[in-house]
């Protein structure tokens, strides 16, 4: 997996960015096939129950959620990526509408790696960055943990060094 140290610039200068591991698509897509497939059936045995059969066939709906949120899910993971500068860090996501998230190392006063138990179940930790502004808070989901581990040690480093008189 890249680490997107600083040794690793284009020849353009710019920074190395990152991905998100495989992982967390899998997390995802999972959770996405167990609500609709549940709610799928459910609505299938309740509407046949209590309407009629016709009325079962709108538990098909939910399949073509999960085949419209597969797709987006695919999107959504591989829009996720961050880079590690001179400065600051950068985050960038999202589809549809963009947002790229600059946190400047001085201004970072805790780094956090977290992990919930299906995070833990898939072998994934999140890094919460939180800053001197609360706009400028800024999280990067789904890493492997030694990866999080690695970027909360080297991002604590670099704000205490250039901490700006917090």
């Amino acid at each position: 997996m890249e680490t997107g140290t600083m040794s690793e610039m284009s020849e353009t200068g710019e920074p190395a960015w990152v991905g998100l591991p495989g992982g967390l698509l899998i997390l995802r897509r999972t959770l996405l096939l167990i609500w609709t497939v549940l709610l799928a059936v459910v609505t299938t045995v309740v509407l046949g129950l209590t309407l009629g059969l016709p009325w079962a066939a709108l538990g098909a709906f939910w399949l073509a959620v999960l085949a419209w949120g597969w797709v987006l899910l695919g999107r959504n993971w591989r829009s996720w990526r961050y880079a590690e500068r001179a400065d600051d860090l950068l985050i960038s996501r999202g589809v549809l509408w963009r947002k790229e998230t600059v946190v400047p190392y001085g201004r970072m006063q805790l780094v956090e790696v977290t992990s919930g138990p299906l995070e833990r179940r898939f072998g994934l930790a999140s890094v919460q960055l939180h800053t001197a502004a609360a706009a400028t808070d800024a999280k990067i989901p789904g890493l492997v943990p030694v990866e999080a581990e690695r970027l909360r040690d080297r991002l604590t480093a670099l704000g205490e060094a250039r901490s700006a008189g917090l």
